[in-house]
Order: structure tokens, then C-alpha cells, then sequence
């Protein structure tokens, strides 16, 4: 199977052939998935060496300029790298652009810690109007980017991911899927997450939730979820471990609650090791889940009989 980066060069390239608008941003990393696309677009086709800040800089002045820019590079040179120019040229001036990384939380660990992003959207949190897409598998990857392309001006964030679920699902951007219905709790998975939470939650009463698009959070699907199910929420995110539990909280004010944040945990691994290794270490394999949503939840009162 392809992956979600296999997908990017040539969505985007097709959009440039569509849309006179669309415009591309590299630093770099990239440049050959665009090759034969910047020969067609020599004027929207830009590649501005490794120089990250420019690189949201550039952005910011070609959609001041009426174009769709779409920029891409890795997560920490994407977003933690350049975030006062994110903070200032795109936020503060209120220009549109759609950031597309790449590398995610810890996609090449042999890049080492400069090449991983755990906290690329808790960073982006502190800002305003941003919408936030984490597709979980290359179908939903094409969709999103798409849905972000033609946001009109908006600020959309796109978080591709070496991980990804075994199957597609229909998504439109904006609502989160219902996968599994139960009575005694509800399990967000977000993106790649979602093999790993019904794995983990086979045979328990539960509720499982599916976003791939996480900002604006769907406070409306968690409260219709938590009608049948309770306000007992377990979030599973593939980045920092408690990014959304304040979305949730809010969605829930008015009832009582609780809320378990699950992802990637704050400690950083200096021995880099594999993806796999990752996962298991920060306890997002299914085996782990399993034992710390079941604690939550209550795993006795819960099994399915």
C-alpha cells in the first residue's frame, strides 16, 4: 500500500493543473515529488532551499496575493521551527495556506529528535482559526487535502503519517465516525490511532469514535456519543499526550465527566530505535491500551457477554 506522502505530490500536482490559484512551497524536502509539476507551473512551483521561516514567509505573501499556497516539509521545520512567522505572517495578517508535513510524531526515528513533532498541534493550539486534519490512511489523506485546497482562505493544517490504519473510511472533513457502539464509555481514536483502539477495545461495552479531523473539534458527535454511552471519555491521539482533553471538557461542561488523555508521552526517547519501538514505548499498541482503557472504564463491569 502507498503511503500518505506517496499521495501528496501527486494530489497537489493535479490540483495545480485544476486550479490556477494553487501554488506550492518547499524547502527542499519535496522537490522531486514536484519535479514534472514545476516544469508545467514553473511560476507556482517554489522551492526555497532550507530556509524554513522563508518558507512560511513566501506562503504568506503569495496568498496575500489571491494564491492557495500549499507548504510542505517536515513537522518540527513546518511548524516548530518557523512558528513566530506561522504565528505572525499566516495568523496575524490572516492569510490562508495549508501546511502539509510530513514525519509526524516519530515516523524516522533514525533522524533523531530534531526530525520529531509530538507537540506540532498542541503548538498550533495556541493560536487562532485553524483547522487541523490527521487522516489515519492515504484514502483519507487525499480527501482531506482536497477539503483543505478548496477551504477558500482558511488556515488548514494536514498531518500525513508513515502510520496508518489497515482500511480507508468516508470522511468529510468536519465530523467524527462512529465505528463501534457500546453503553459504559466512549474511545476517540485519532488518524493512525484507530487500528490500535479496536484491537484494544474487542469485547468491551464501549463507544468508539473515529477523527481525522480534530480542530474544529466535533463537540456535537462526542455529546451525541456520550448520550448513549456516558461522559467517561478515553482520547487516543498519535501526538502529545493530552492535546484534545480540553476540547473535550469543554464539549462536556455541563455534565459531569472524566477524561483520560492517551499519546505520546512528554518524556523523550534518546534511544531512537523503530516506529514500533515508539509505539510500545509511549503505550499506544494495542496490548497497552487495552490495559490502561480498561482500568479507566472498568474492564469487569464492561466485557461484552
Amino acid at each position: 500500500m502507498d503511503t500518505m506522502r506517496d499521495r501528496f505530490a501527486p494530489v497537489v500536482s493535479r490540483l495545480l493543473d485544476e486550479d490556477p490559484r494553487v501554488a506550492v512551497v518547499l524547502a527542499e524536502i519535496g522537490r522531486d515529488g514536484f519535479a514534472e509539476a514545476a516544469r508545467r507551473h514553473p511560476d507556482r512551483v517554489i522551492n526555497v532551499g532550507i530556509r524554513e521561516q522563508l518558507l512560511v514567509g513566501a506562503a504568506a505573501g503569495l496568498a496575500l496575493t489571491g494564491l492557495r499556497p500549499v507548504v510542505h516539509t517536515f513537522a518540527s521545520f513546518l511548524v516548530e521551527r518557523p512558528f513566530e512567522q506561522v504565528k505572525l505572517d499566516l495568523g496575524h495578517q490572516n492569510a490562508g495556506a495549508v501546511l502539509v508535513s510530513a514525519a509526524a510524531s516519530y515516523d524516522w526515528p533514525a533522524g533523531g529528535f530534531t526530525h520529531m513533532a509530538p507537540g506540532d498541534i498542541a503548538l498550533l493550539d495556541t493560536l487562532d482559526g485553524w483547522t487541523v486534519h490527521v487522516p489515519g490512511h492515504p484514502d483519507e489523506a487525499e480527501t482531506l487535502l482536497r477539503h483543505a485546497v478548496a477551504a477558500g482562505d482558511e488556515k488548514v493544517y494536514v498531518r500525513l503519517s508513515a502510520q496508518a490504519n489497515r482500511q480507508g473510511r468516508e470522511v468529510d472533513g468536519e465530523h467524527v465516525v462512529t465505528v463501534r457502539e457500546g453503553r459504559a464509555g466512549v474511545v476517540l481514536a485519532v488518524g493512525p490511532m484507530l487500528d490500535a483502539v479496536l484491537a484494544a477495545t474487542e469485547g468491551l461495552d464501549v463507544t468508539v469514535l473515529y477523527a481525522t479531523t480534530v480542530r474544529p473539534f466535533d463537540a456535537a458527535g462526542l455529546r451525541r456519543a456520550t448520550e448513549a454511552a456516558g461522559t467517561d471519555v478515553v482520547l487516543v491521539e498519535p501526538y502529545l499526550a493530552g492535546t484534545s482533553t480540553a476540547a473535550v471538557s469543554e464539549a462536556l461542561a455541563d455534565v459531569p465527566h472524566r477524561v483520560l488523555g492517551l499519546g505520546v508521552a512528554r518524556r523523550e526517547l534518546r534511544r531512537y530505535g523503530t516506529i514500533e519501538e515508539h509505539v510500545a514505548a509511549h503505550g499506544l499498541d494495542a496490548h497497552s491500551l487495552r490495559e490502561r482503557i480498561g482500568a479507566f472504564v472498568g474492564a469487569d463491569a464492561v466485557a461484552v457477554v
